[in-house]
């Protein structure tokens, strides 16, 4: 089957070089040169980035298309609240339920890992081996790696897990971090949405006119936009300019095309009341 069937795994004996201990003045310089880390990790990002951007451009679209159809503003707080609030709830747990499966499915294969390294240890490490080769390593130095790793059965487990299948191991806290993901999803979802209504609730004490308050909501979802655009590119370190540009361009598009289906509806007619012929 390979090496490791006609020989027992030995360790390497290795002698670990004494570290130089760098002056205070390097030190210092190298920490103020080390890149800063993201003030929020990816689940929380992504979590935050796709409700907001889903909530700006779906409850803009909507208002979009009701201003086309020439309904009152009445109409499009109604609906829009409504909207927002389904679609906040609805967001909040799919991101829940994904979250969750996605750790019930790691947990899973870790209990398929386990099983393979204490019934084909020996499989599992040549093909240790083999990954640690095809990424580069010297094949003494995999060897004392995959030699190491066999004396510590729940470490390879977790290495066999990522090296292997492309999974990281379950979280220990998998059902808080799903509720996390969800209520974070939720109220970003609800924060950011409701920029666009903000324009009606303002200004209605102050005008009837409906013009006035949509022009109103494109300020204030461009304003949402722009801000989740600079929010992105400053926790991905990305740039500022292109950053906002590209977030303004996917809402500006949903928007045009929400406005325009629902000119085009109410120009053939969808919205004249239905008759009923009395004879």
């Amino acid at each position: 089957m390979g090496e490791y069937d006609d020989e027992e795994i030995s360790i390497v004996e290795t002698t670990i070089p004494m570290l130089e201990v760098e002056p205070e003045a390097e030190i210092e310089n190298r920490r103020r040169e080390r890149p800063r880390e993201p003030c929020w990790k990816g689940e929380t990002v992504k979590s935050i980035v796709y409700a907001g951007l889903d909530a700006i451009v779906t409850c803009f679209s909507l208002i979009s298309s009701i201003s086309a159809s020439h309904l009152s503003s009445v109409d499009v707080l109604v609906l829009g609240i409504a909207n927002l609030v389904a679609d906040g709830i609805s967001q909040s747990l799919g991101e829940f339920l994904s979250t969750s499966t996605k750790e019930d499915l790691a947990a899973k294969e870790r209990v398929v890992t386990e099983w393979d390294v204490n019934n084909h240890k020996i499989d599992k490490l040549e093909k240790l081996l083999q990954q640690y080769q095809n990424l580069g390593m010297d094949i003494n130095d995999a060897n004392m790696v995959v030699n190491i790793l066999a004396k510590y059965d729940q470490i390879l487990i977790e290495e066999n897990m990522k090296t292997e299948k492309g999974m990281p191991p379950p979280d220990e806290q998998g059902g808080k971090k799903s509720w996390k993901n969800g209520l974070i999803t939720f109220f970003s979802f609800v924060g950011f949405g409701v920029a666009p209504l903000l324009s009606f609730i303002i200004l209605k004490p102050f005008t009837d006119n409906d013009f006035v308050m949509f022009i109103g909501a494109c300020f204030m979802s461009a304003l949402a936009l722009a801000l989740l655009g600079l929010a992105r590119a400053k926790i991905a370190g990305k740039n500022y300019v292109l950053s906002v540009g590209v977030v303004l361009l996917n809402g500006g598009v949903a928007a045009a095309a929400a406005y325009f289906l629902g000119w085009v509806l109410r120009k053939d007619g969808l919205d004249e009341p239905i008759t009923t012929k009395v004879e």
